[in-house]
């Protein structure tokens, strides 16, 4: 079998374990999602470094709907490999405490009643954990997305001794082994291909997916984001998504400003 296949093989192993062992938590955390929407909160995604990859595929994305709202800061992506915007600098960021809350989150919708997704393969370094912590003390309910069996193999390196499952009221296992990769070399310790992102994007797609199913079933009225290669849809179409989104988004911080 040639490595392409083994690291297809094996994708499809995790995916499968996937729906059959966290169908309970993906529907858990999809009825969370869409009742909030309904009350008119919002659903906050959030990731770091390789994590805010399914958090850019949620929304603006075809086929999702306003109402999910990406938490994304620039200084926690990697833009090059060594050069500016490095994933070294990233690295030191994301695991440096109190820059998630004093520079960031302070500053984003987050509001009681909404929910908060966060991704995170490892769990323990100081921003998903200090997201998990913010989003509990104002009083969001936080859905982790995580490797279970990563953690548990790790010990905690925040201060507040907790790791991102400690904290979350639903987990949903993404199923990847600790170490990511799936593809083994003969005579290396070292895998290669790694299997973590895949995992994340599947499951962000079907909590969109359920989510928008329910809220569909219960007369929500979805403003979906929609291709322009659907007939009757052009690109000015998702300008009003847009616009849907930053009103929604407008009425959401001033409903935490008390008006």
């Amino acid at each position: 079998m040639l490595a392409f296949e083994i690291y297809i093989e094996k994708i499809q192993q995790i995916l499968e374990k996937i729906r059959s062992e966290q169908k309970q938590q993906v529907e858990k955390a999809a009825n969370l999602m869409a009742e909030c929407i309904l009350n008119d909160g919002m659903v906050h995604m959030f990731g770091s470094g390789h994590s805010i990859i399914p958090v850019l595929d949620a929304f603006p994305r075809y086929g999702s709907f306003v109402g999910i709202n990406p938490l994304i800061d620039p200084r926690l992506m990697w833009f090059s490999p060594t050069g500016p915007a490095s994933a070294p600098g990233l690295l030191l960021i994301e695991r440096k405490e109190g820059y998630i809350e004093d520079a960031f989150l302070r500053y984003q919708p987050i509001a009681k009643g909404d929910v908060l997704v966060v991704y995170s393969h490892g769990g323990v370094n100081a921003a998903p954990v200090e997201v998990a912590l913010y989003g509990k003390k104002v009083g969001a309910t936080v859905i982790a997305v995580l490797s279970m069996e990563n953690q548990a193999v790790v010990k905690p390196t925040h201060s507040s001794g907790k790791k991102l499952s400690d904290i979350a009221d639903v987990i949903i296992d993404n199923c990847v082994p600790p170490e990511d990769a799936l593809v083994d070399l003969e005579g290396r310790k070292e895998r290669i291909a790694a299997s973590s992102t895949v995992a994340a994007v599947v499951v962000t797609m079907c909590l969109v997916a359920e989510a928008g199913s329910i809220l569909h079933k219960k007369g929500k009225d979805l403003k979906i984001f929609v291709s322009p290669n659907v007939k009757g849809f052009d690109v000015n179409y998702n300008i009003k998504i847009f616009d849907e989104h930053q009103k929604t988004i407008c009425q959401h911080y001033a409903k935490l400003r008390g008006e």
